[in-house]
């Protein structure tokens, strides 16, 4: 579905615009996605409880179109954590926006997942208990890679994407439940599984049935994710998008421009006269 964004201008355009006013916007219906466009999309946002970014993606499309929006990130959510992490609300709209993947959960309802076969033989690889054999675990993993090269790798690949991703999981599940559970990101902001102790959820079924109740819960996981890491928390307190983007994203995130957009996400955001730019 197309995402709309300020600066646009097209058929796409008017037709938001029309159903803007709708749902009681006054706009002047001319398919410009202007500062007017932008300040009516965030009200509707705020009216239906969804994330006041100013940005008309899917969420907001299928809102307007009647959809059931109960369990979409709300902007609540996020003013509720800029509280808690103590930032400014364009920081944390800039986060959202750039670091989640836009939505938690597939079409089927499933949350989203993405399958790591590499996390997968280094888990098994990895003794748990005092009297693990660590040469046996890892003889068994490249046993299981040499039989199961999809499911257990040293290597990453072998994404399906989509629904397929989580038939990639439950054949994983077949060969060892914890470590394949631990092995896959949940969720609109890719939470790996292994982290669930770390993060303080009471244990992994705890951690994945939170992520499959809605996206609030796997935003959740995220502000955990942060708290639980000090310099990431520092380096998104001070603003600091490349510090931030690159104990968040890896070393690949320069590449991908992540902390370029940061930057550009945080200015939009903080520039916005919404009464919306700081949280306390």
């Amino acid at each position: 579905m197309t995402t709309l964004i300020n600066g646009d201008k097209g058929q796409a355009v008017l037709q938001l615009q029309r159903a803007l006013n709708s749902h009681g916007a006054k706009l002047f219906a001319d398919g410009d996605y202007g500062d007017e466009t932008e300040a009516a999309v965030r009200a509707y946002q705020l009216k239906v409880g969804l994330v006041a970014d100013g940005i008309a993606g899917p969420k907001t499309l299928a809102a307007l179109a009647g959809a059931d929006c109960s369990k979409l990130l709300s902007n609540t959510t996020l003013v509720a954590a800029a509280k808690r992490l103590g930032l400014e609300l364009a920081a944390v709209y800039a986060v959202n926006e750039v670091e989640s993947t836009g939505a938690g959960f597939l079409a089927n309802g499933k949350p989203k997942v993405l399958f790591e076969r590499h996390i997968m033989h280094r888990l098994l690889s990895t003794p748990r208990h005092a009297d693990d054999d660590a040469a046996a675990l890892k003889a068994h993993a490249d046993q299981l890679a040499r039989l199961h090269p999809n499911l257990v790798n040293p290597r990453p690949g072998g994404y399906a994407g989509g629904t397929a991703e989580h038939q990639r999981l439950a054949n994983a599940r077949l060969l060892d439940a914890l470590s394949a559970d631990e092995s896959a990101s949940w969720g609109a902001f890719q939470i790996m599984g292994y982290h669930w102790q770390h993060l303080g959820y009471a244990s992994l079924t705890d951690f994945t049935t939170r992520m499959a109740a809605n996206e609030a819960e796997q935003f959740e996981a995220f502000v955990r994710f942060i708290e639980a890491d000090p310099a990431l928390h520092k380096a998104l307190k001070a603003k600091k998008w490349a510090d931030f983007a690159k104990r968040y994203n890896g070393p690949a995130y320069a590449r991908n421009l992540y902390d370029v957009k940061l930057e550009r996400a945080y200015q939009r955001h903080a520039a916005c006269n919404c009464g919306h730019k700081v949280a306390a």
